[in-house]
């Protein structure tokens, strides 16, 4: 058995927890919160820091003090995962889910989930000052 199902989140080591994630960019994407119902809406719009050719942050390291809204995901309870795509590793896992065939850990190859087109790399645009995230609301995305 692999460690991703026999350990918990909690239980995985630093370098595990970063296996973990696919690269698929999904949760580096402009999130918009409805003020009165609280509902999330997802956007095509990504972040600054996230090239749109690898799905990885340009400045990991740094990401939650170059981007206030970035969310270490380490530090929060594994409960509140529910926001992330229902495809996340991290969400699959902590809801005791398997990890899906196109996941790099299961494929053995990094470019698995572009090629399963789970990855924002085909329709992700880059934040910048130009782009109001309203305008780019994607329904189909969660």
């Amino acid at each position: 058995m692999t460690f991703w199902e026999t350990k918990t989140l909690r239980e995985m080591t630093a370098d595990e927890w970063e296996s973990v994630c696919d690269r698929c960019g999904k949760c580096c994407l402009v999130k918009l919160e409805d003020e009165d119902s609280g509902e999330i809406a997802l956007t095509n719009v990504a972040c600054k820091l996230l090239d749109l050719k690898t799905c990885q942050c340009t400045n990991y390291s740094k990401r939650c003090s170059l981007v206030p809204d970035c969310i270490d995901l380490k530090q929060h309870d594994f409960a509140e995962y529910q926001w992330l795509p229902s495809t996340c590793a991290y969400r699959l896992l902590s809801n005791g889910q398997p990890l899906p065939d196109w996941h790099p850990l299961k494929s053995g190859n990094a470019q698995s989930v572009h090629q399963a087109k789970m990855s924002i790399r085909t329709y992700a645009i880059q934040e910048s000052p130009q782009v109001d995230p309203e305008d780019h609301i994607m329904e189909w995305l969660s």
